[in-house]
């Protein structure tokens, strides 16, 4: 039986504007000034060491690192909040994850840092629709990728992977991996390119999926597992 649906964040609750911007735009214009260089030359100099680390390391994923790393004298908390008005979300998600909490505790599972979660649910007004948040970079210091991560949540969950359902967009962390363990996984293809049994094109879909294929919901039950 079901017992929680646990969902990724950026492209899947959110779009990638906010960690774009932050990434992006705001990184590279911090190196400009605090290094004196043109904007341009400053991208270039970050893409490339941003692509060299790759995402399947957890440095990629974590501003700290960068700041240290680029020599930056700002906190990048203040660069989170100046990019707040760049939150998006999907535009069926939260009727779709208002729906969903009637019936199941709903968890977050996710790459991004804790900071990059957090400045997006409380701008969005979605936090009080998930009882637990998973950063696998700032929770277990690893990636999604890695089988340990799903089976770590699990564990504090004090759930079979079995019991839990999750739905993202990369088809390797949100999956792939997750299959692996036994936890019944859908890859979210926002770009509709891809068809097949545990494909979804959107959340509704993902919706759709779960009353279909789980035992019919009941109203959600009290859980040990608030934060």
């Amino acid at each position: 039986m079901i017992k929680i649906l646990s969902f990724d964040f950026d492209g899947t609750i959110v779009t990638h504007r906010f960690a774009d911007a932050f990434w992006l735009e705001g990184v590279p214009q911090l190196y400009a000034q605090q290094h004196h260089v043109p904007l341009e030359e400053a991208k270039h100099h970050l893409f490339t060491e941003y692509d060299a680390i790759g995402d399947n390391q957890v440095e990629w994923y974590d501003p700290a690192y960068w700041f240290n790393r680029f020599d930056l004298t700002t906190d990048y908390h203040d660069l989170l909040t100046q990019y707040i008005p760049t939150v998006e979300l999907y535009p069926e998600v939260a009727a779709v994850l208002k729906r969903l909490s009637k019936h199941y505790p709903l968890i977050i599972s996710s790459n991004a840092k804790t900071e990059f979660i957090d400045t997006q649910l409380n701008a969005t007004g979605l936090r009080p629709y998930f009882t637990r948040i998973f950063s696998s970079t700032s929770d277990f210091h690893t990636v999604k990728k890695v089988t340990d991560f799903y089976d770590m949540v699990c564990t504090q969950l004090e759930i079979q992977p079995q019991e839990l359902i999750h739905v993202g967009d990369h088809a390797q962390f949100d999956y792939q991996t997750p299959k692996q363990l036994g936890i019944t996984a859908y890859h979210l293809d926002r770009t509709t390119t891809t068809t097949g049994p545990h494909i979804v094109h959107d959340l509704n879909q993902f919706e759709k999926h779960i009353k279909t294929t789980s035992s019919s919901p009941s109203p959600k039950r009290n859980t040990n597992i608030s934060q």
